[in-house]
């Protein structure tokens, strides 16, 4: 279980970025059933604002968006909450935003399909850094 830090830090909640409700309620679900809670937000606008006040220690996020792309949520996310740890997840593996997502910082780049025990076993092992 991901640990409360310092006032005004919230340590404890993962934060889900994705266009897709669907998409959002079933990892919701699947990280409830594990212990874990989460904020999901499918506005990246919404979310960097949470995130600048709450600093959350883990944040999921999509690439695809039409909002504004996950690098640049990514991007923004790094001023916004620095110590923030990132995990990128993706439909489609694009080597170059891949490569681009792990130089802004990302900790994980992960495909959506099939990757629920991937995404699991990445946040334990973050879970465990903090």
């Amino acid at each position: 279980m991901l640990v409360m830090g310092p006032v005004g830090v919230n340590n404890s909640i993962i934060c889900l970025l994705d266009d897709d409700p669907s998409f959002l309620e079933a990892t919701g679900r699947l990280l409830s059933s594990l212990g874990w809670t989460s904020k999901q937000f499918t506005d990246p606008h919404a979310f960097l604002d949470y995130a600048r006040t709450r600093q959350p220690r883990l944040a999921v996020i999509d690439i695809s968006m039409p909002v504004m792309h996950g690098l640049e949520v990514q991007t923004r996310l790094r001023t916004a909450s620095p110590s923030t740890e990132i995990i990128i997840l993706t439909a489609r593996d694009d080597h170059s935003v891949r490569r681009k997502a792990m130089a802004g910082g990302a900790s994980a780049f992960l495909l959506k399909a099939g990757g629920e025990d991937e995404l699991v076993a990445r946040i334990r092992l973050l879970s465990s850094e903090s």
